[in-house]
């Protein structure tokens, strides 16, 4: 069964009644979920709040999903809003650094020369330190899998927006990663 078509027999299920069909959302998408708002929010303790709040968002709305895009774009698409307003309510400061690019995107040969495990917690911290659209954008396009047409549809941008912020946000981690790279060396 594709994942399109379970999704949709779990959305019946919840149109009819059944309050158990829900936990299949949330077994499936919490943790993607929570990853996308992490990088948005920047705090895993909002984030898991606003997870929570968008699952609550999602059931009380699920009349509202017609089936014209993917159950997990529609979902998606509620944990971006949702994480987006717990951003404005906290009113934090957001590292946000300024960094001269060079015109082209930078060999990625010496980050898959790092260990992996090291690899991972270098790179999830690059992720904090990115602006949360430019966060979002690779989690959604590299984790999710998501093409640029789904990553438009998930968080409202245009295709052609989406693929700049998802260029720029390249281009911004291969630059933190770099830092890490001389700080880690020096």
């Amino acid at each position: 069964m594709s994942e399109n078509c379970e999704d949709n027999l779990h959305v019946s299920k919840v149109y009819n009644g059944d309050p158990n069909a829900f936990r299949y959302f949330i077994r499936k998408y919490k943790d993607l979920a929570f990853s996308v708002s992490v990088s948005i929010v920047k705090s895993e303790v909002i984030a898991e709040e606003v997870v929570q709040d968008a699952f609550l968002k999602a059931y009380r709305n699920i009349r509202k999903f017609n089936g014209s895009s993917k159950f997990s774009t529609w979902f998606y698409r509620i944990v971006v809003n949702v994480s987006l307003d717990a951003q404005k309510r906290q009113k934090k400061e957001l590292l946000i650094y300024e960094e001269n690019y060079d015109t082209e995107i930078p060999d990625d040969t010496f980050v898959l020369s790092l260990e992996a495990e090291e690899r991972k917690l270098m790179i999830t911290e690059a992720l904090q330190r990115l602006p949360p659209n430019e966060s979002l954008a690779l989690r959604l396009f590299y984790l999710q899998e998501e093409n640029l047409k789904d990553l438009a549809a998930s968080t409202g941008w245009s295709e052609s927006n989406a693929k700049v912020i998802l260029h720029r946000a390249r281009k911004s981690l291969f630059a933190v990663l770099k830092r890490f790279l001389k700080t880690k060396v020096n």
